[in-house]
């Protein structure tokens, strides 16, 4: 759990984070609080979670040093451009009650190209105030992330190497019934972190032959054999979990390692979304 991932930025990001999607914000101080009890170092949240006080809350109250703990936000999903993202991000801020955010990101790609672009704008605003260390988005396409690319890269040749920021950071729905290989393959090209959320496809494949038969090879769970399938397509997999046992079993992969053929069996070539699929929007 140790491992972290070098970002864009002179940051780095831990290899495990622990995912509050649905956690209610009245237990969300107590299953932060547990989730960095049994080591994780990496929390992320969102606006529309509705629980980023509560991650706060419970980072300030662990007694941990604050560089030690890696925060992740992202934008209100239904608000979009530049005075939107200005506002849902400060509001982020605030609720979170630290100083500083360690990733924030446009948590979807809708509002058609000045909107996405706005909200950029907004995010390399506040990256240069020190507000937040590294920047990227959620739920992008790889028409979205390329229009964003061109945008920096023209920003670049104008106004000077670096002012159009980076793409530290992109986070998608990733399992092997939803491999994503368009998105992925973009993202090793142009050197983005992959983060993927519902890594463990919301409890749905626990009982599936094809997991089952390697849970037995390896003397592991199903989800173990998820979590070390995303850690080894170099993924940062984001679990949740309500329960201690499951916290401590998600982050018990890193004593054994699929071989080459059984990464292979997982290839499944399904397209198989279980929340919602964003990066189709063709705005």
């Amino acid at each position: 759990m140790a491992t972290a991932v070098p970002l864009s930025t002179k940051y780095t990001l831990p290899i495990l984070g622990y995912g509050v999607l649905q956690v209610a914000p009245e237990k969300a101080p107590e299953f932060v609080a547990k989730a960095l009890e049994v080591g994780y170092r990496h929390i992320d949240s969102a606006t529309m979670y509705q629980n980023e006080a509560a991650c706060g809350e419970a980072i300030r109250a662990s007694g941990l040093p604050r560089e030690s703990v890696f925060y992740t936000s992202k934008s209100p999903p239904d608000q979009h451009g530049y005075d939107a993202t200005v506002k849902g991000f400060e509001a982020s801020l605030q609720k979170s009650g630290l100083d500083y955010i360690d990733l924030y990101l446009l948590h979807t790609p809708f509002g058609g190209k000045e909107g996405r672009i706005g909200g950029w704008k907004a995010l390399l605003e506040a990256q240069r105030a020190g507000k937040v260390r590294s920047i990227g988005v959620s739920n992008w396409g790889v028409h979205h992330l390329q229009e964003l690319e061109d945008w920096i890269q023209e920003t670049d040749a104008k106004e000077g190497k670096g002012t159009g920021g980076k793409i530290s950071v992109g986070q998608w729905e990733i399992h092997p019934w939803l491999a994503r290989k368009d998105i992925t393959d973009w993202c090793a090209k142009h050197g983005v972190v992959v983060e993927a959320y519902s890594p463990l496809v919301r409890g749905l494949k626990m009982h599936d032959p094809l997991l089952k038969a390697l849970a037995e090879k390896y003397g592991k769970s199903p989800a173990q054999i998820l979590l070390r399938w995303s850690v080894q397509q170099g993924f940062v997999p984001l679990p949740k979990s309500e329960k201690e046992n499951r916290m401590r079993e998600n982050a018990d992969i890193f004593d054994f390692e699929l071989s080459a053929d059984d990464m292979k069996t997982l290839e499944t070539g399904k397209y198989e979304t279980t929340i919602w699929d964003p990066t189709t929007d063709t705005s």
